[in-house]
């Protein structure tokens, strides 16, 4: 396949950690204002989507190319409505991007034979959820990392406390704060602002103390 991603170096290494890129013909950009012609490609994957919504009214002129958007912030639905394209959303957060299995949210059943092709010839394995704004991963991890801050903020543990209890009492791989770091604490307030906004829920409603941090960031 010929390839385009678009997104930052680092995103792009993450990328390439997945593995399957290496067979294909793959060029990348930082934006898509920076891409070559559209025409000849097989497959855009789009890393930073979320950042650059306006992207789907390019994507729109070509219909018979698959994308890989980035969509935790925004949903599907939504991108359909305002810009008429129906794209593949997936898991692009920073520290969700070289995960095994990629978490993917679709619109249109024409578009699974589509996918199952596309990721047979990437070898990624996949799983499909719901559309809906931070999907199910980031929106459970992000709510954890919340609450870690909200706990730190009324001192009821240090923050490396928390995060070895985090991995002690409930097996996690990482420390609500280590994971943090990870996807990066902006990107954390983000998902929680946006889901926050498509839900009411107050269990989304941002510590003080994370703001602060992300706003400083």
């Amino acid at each position: 396949m010929n390839i385009l991603v678009i997104g930052d170096e680092q995103n792009f290494i993450a990328l390439q950690r997945k593995g399957g890129l290496a067979a294909h013909t793959v060029e990348r950009a930082d934006s898509l204002k920076e891409a070559q012609e559209l025409q000849n490609r097989d497959l855009i994957i789009d890393l930073q989507f979320d950042a650059h919504p306006e992207n789907a009214g390019l994507y729109a002129r070509y219909p018979d190319i698959p994308v890989l958007a980035g969509i935790v912030k925004t949903s599907l639905q939504t991108v359909k409505h305002t810009y008429g394209c129906s794209l593949i959303g997936c898991n692009w957060l920073p520290g969700f991007i070289d995960m095994p299995v990629t978490e993917i949210s679709l619109l249109e059943e024409a578009q699974k034979p589509i996918l199952a092709a596309i990721m047979l010839q990437l070898g990624w394995e996949y799983e499909q959820v719901q559309d809906a704004v931070g999907m199910v991963t980031p929106r459970v991890v992000c709510m954890i990392i919340n609450e870690a801050y909200m706990a730190a903020e009324t001192n009821t543990a240090s923050r490396e406390d928390i995060d070895v209890a985090m991995k002690l009492g409930t097996n996690y791989p990482m420390g609500p704060f280590e994971w943090s770091k990870k996807i990066g604490i902006r990107e954390v307030y983000e998902v929680l602002t946006a889901v926050y906004t498509a839900t009411g829920n107050e269990r989304y409603a941002i510590s003080e103390l994370l703001k602060k941090e992300a706003t400083n960031s």
